[in-house]
């Protein structure tokens, strides 16, 4: 089973932090084959880091200040298409879905889902 090197990017340091010790956790008892390449807390810094660190999986925050999820979507998969971005949003309807989709999106969940959802939908491309 192939390694998946996944980059978190959201503008709350707790979401980021949280997301990095559940995959982390994840990492040691249900999938062994996810690793955490590093975290972002804006657009900006996703881009920066998603060129310096060539994740596998992107999990994206869609509300963030400067420059927002989905305009780093757009700019990430025009640089690197072979990078899965999966939105994570608390907008779970069906224009923010279009909206993410239209940017590039590979996939969409909704923040608060299990663990096993999460995994699945890193997983998903793979």
């Amino acid at each position: 089973m192939k390694t998946l090197r996944v980059l978190i990017v959201d503008d709350l340091a707790q979401v980021r932090e949280g997301l990095a010790a559940l995959l982390e956790l994840a990492g040691h008892k249900l999938d062994p084959a996810i690793q955490v390449a590093g975290a972002a807390r804006d657009g900006v810094e996703a881009i920066r880091l998603s060129q310096a660190l060539h994740p596998d999986v992107i999990l994206m925050d869609l509300e963030m200040p400067g420059m927002d999820g989905y305009e780093a979507t757009r700019q990430i998969k025009a640089a690197q298409a072979q990078v899965r971005v999966i939105v994570l949003s608390i907008h779970a309807g069906a224009e923010a879905v279009q909206k993410a989709r239209q940017a590039g999106a590979d996939g969409f969940v909704v923040k608060g889902m299990d663990t096993q959802t999460l995994l699945n939908a890193i997983r998903a491309g793979d």
